[in-house]
């Protein structure tokens, strides 16, 4: 009897400090969070609601052409990104919007992507753990060297196509365009790989798990710290710009040097002598 006595005091107890307490937490939450999105609604219709829609159903124009998606179900993470990275608002619509100085500061971005997350499920913004390579420093020589080699092989089979074998970017059809992803912070990558902005595949956990993504972010920073060890880069476009290289320099030098000895052959000389 005195074992169950200490039991339904616990219980009582217990129940009653979680209802003195927890539901005024909760709702003190739940308030701050209608605030963030109300503040992002007001954001939303004097920023974005011309291309999105009023509540991001979308807009088409007189034609029929798709002048700004639905946002519904996007998530805050592509929020976070097209914001974050200064390509929405777009300047003027097109095949592709170009990164630019951000028009939001932080608070704003994060009040955008809370309303545009109320709209339906999607990808939220990914914790820092999730997405930093910081990791690889808790781990031996091997075990870091093999991490980034998983991520450079991802990173061949699934970005090369369009990023280039060493992230430079190239020219996608239709005006499209892949960047360059040097110098772009690892949790614009990974929201990346999430959300898919324009013509990128959505890479969703399902396909690359989030320690996979991880491990590319890692590969991505050792491309800055690689030395190029074939000389000239000329801008790691691959075969375009190494083609062109060889065509104008070095087929035209061999063509110029050419005329050269011609121009100094000894019949040439004799000739002019001659004359």
């Amino acid at each position: 009897m005195a074992g169950l006595l200490v039991l339904l005091l616990g219980l009582a107890l217990t129940g009653t400090a979680y209802a003195a307490f927890a539901p005024a937490g909760q709702a003190e939450q739940a308030v701050a969070d209608q605030e963030l999105i109300d503040e992002g609604r007001e954001l939303f219709l004097v920023g974005c609601a011309f291309c999105h829609g009023q509540n991001g159903e979308g807009v088409l124009d007189v034609r029929g052409n798709q002048l700004g998606p639905s946002l519904v179900g996007v998530g805050a993470a592509a929020v976070d990104f097209q914001v974050g990275t200064g390509r929405m608002p777009m300047v003027q619509p097109g095949q592709q919007n170009p990164s630019k100085n951000v028009a939001y500061d932080e608070q704003e971005t994060e009040a955008l992507a809370a309303y545009v997350a109320a709209l339906g499920p999607g990808p939220g913004i990914p914790d820092e753990e999730t997405y930093s390579s910081d990791y690889l420093d808790d781990l031996s020589d091997e075990e870091r060297d093999a991490a980034i080699n998983r991520g450079q092989q991802i990173f061949l089979t699934n970005c090369t196509a369009c990023h280039n074998f060493n992230g430079a970017g190239g020219a996608m059809p239709r005006g499209g365009y892949a960047p360059d992803l040097k110098g772009v912070s690892e949790k614009h990558i990974y929201e990346a790989m999430q959300t898919g902005p324009s013509q990128m595949d959505v890479f969703s956990d399902g396909n690359i798990p989030p320690e996979n993504k991880r491990e590319v972010i890692a590969f991505l920073n050792t491309l800055d710290e690689e030395p190029a060890y074939g000389g000239f880069t000329l801008g790691g476009l691959g075969p375009v710009s190494e083609g062109l290289f060889a065509w104008l320099i070095g087929i035209g030098s061999l063509v110029g040097f050419a005329v050269w000895i011609a121009a100094h052959t000894t019949r040439t000389k004799k000739g002019k002598a001659q004359a």
